[in-house]
C-alpha cells in the first residue's frame, strides 16, 4: 500500500510539467531570450527578503489589438481566478500562495493571431506553454504534491 501510495506521489508531484527537460534559466522568471521575450524581471526579489512565497504568472510575446483586446487572459488558483491585462507584448502578476490551493494556473486566449508564451513559476518551479495562430490557447498550471502543499 505505501509502495503504492509513493509510486503515485512520484508520478503526480514529479510531472507537473509539461514541457519535458528545462535549461536551468527555465526556472529563473526574468531571464531574457532573444526573438523578443519581452521578459521583465518579476522575481520578486522584495518578497524573497519578507520571507514570503509567491506565485509568478507571465504571457508574452505578439498579439493584435482585436475587438475585444489582443488576449483573454486569466490566472489564479483552484479558488482565485482573476482577469490579466496584455500590454506592451507582456503580462504579469504575483499572488502570495495560499497553501490550501490545489494548483495556480494562467491561460491566455488569442484574439484572432498572433504568437504568446506564458509560465506559472512557484518556488522555482515553472510551467510553460505556447499558443500560436487563430484563437487558440496558452496553458500553464502547476499542481501541489499529492499530500498538499507547496514546500
Amino acid at each position: 500500500m505505501f509502495v503504492l501510495i509513493a509510486l503515485v506521489g512520484a508520478v503526480v508531484g514529479g510531472g507537473s510539467s509539461s514541457n519535458g527537460s528545462k535549461s536551468a534559466d527555465d526556472g529563473k522568471v526574468g531571464h531574457s531570450t532573444s526573438k523578443g521575450d519581452n521578459a521583465v524581471d518579476i522575481s520578486g526579489d522584495s518578497d524573497k527578503k519578507a520571507g514570503k512565497k509567491v506565485v509568478v504568472f507571465r504571457v508574452w510575446g505578439t498579439a493584435p489589438a482585436g475587438a475585444l483586446g489582443p488576449l483573454n487572459i486569466t490566472y489564479g488558483s483552484d479558488s482565485d481566478n482573476r482577469d490579466g491585462t496584455f500590454k506592451d507584448g507582456e503580462f504579469k502578476a504575483t499572488l502570495p500562495i495560499d497553501e490550501d490551493a490545489l494548483y495556480f494556473d494562467v491561460t491566455a486566449q488569442l484574439q484572432g493571431s498572433g504568437d504568446i508564451h506564458c509560465s506559472v513559476t512557484v518556488g522555482g518551479k515553472t510551467d510553460k506553454g505556447h499558443a500560436a495562430g487563430d484563437y487558440n490557447i496558452c496553458s500553464a498550471q502547476l499542481s501541489a504534491g499529492l499530500l498538499g502543499g507547496w514546500s
